[in-house]
């Protein structure tokens, strides 16, 4: 199994930018696909971005041209570059992984958008 943690999470300034980084235990996974969901208080779970290996990116519509998913040459790292954050994307942001047998998930990491 693959174990998860995310980094880079914290307050900062509607408008601001915040990265998100997620970086797996090992190396030796072939990933599938990897990617983001966040919560907010009160709120389902939503999807918000994946990158697959074949370098495909998708994006949930309220992120859409604000956040950029990438991935490191390795392919054990993920980010999730945030720009232009608003109040409503605060969340505890969870990355994801998947192969072909398992996935995983991070403990999340919280952004909070406030002025």
């Amino acid at each position: 199994q693959v174990q998860l943690v995310e980094s880079g999470g914290g307050l900062v300034q509607p408008g601001g930018s915040l990265r998100l980084s997620c970086a797996a235990s090992a190396t030796a996974f072939s990933f599938i696909a990897m990617g983001w969901y966040r919560q907010a208080v009160g709120k389902e779970r939503e999807w918000v971005a994946t990158i697959t290996s074949s370098l495909n990116m998708y994006y949930a519509d309220s992120v859409k041209g604000r956040f950029t998913i990438s991935r490191d040459n390795a392919k054990n790292i993920w980010y999730l570059q945030m720009n232009s954050l608003k109040p409503e994307d605060t969340a505890v942001y969870y990355c994801f992984s998947r192969t072909a047998s398992f996935e995983s998930w991070g403990q999340g990491t919280q952004v909070t958008v406030s002025s």
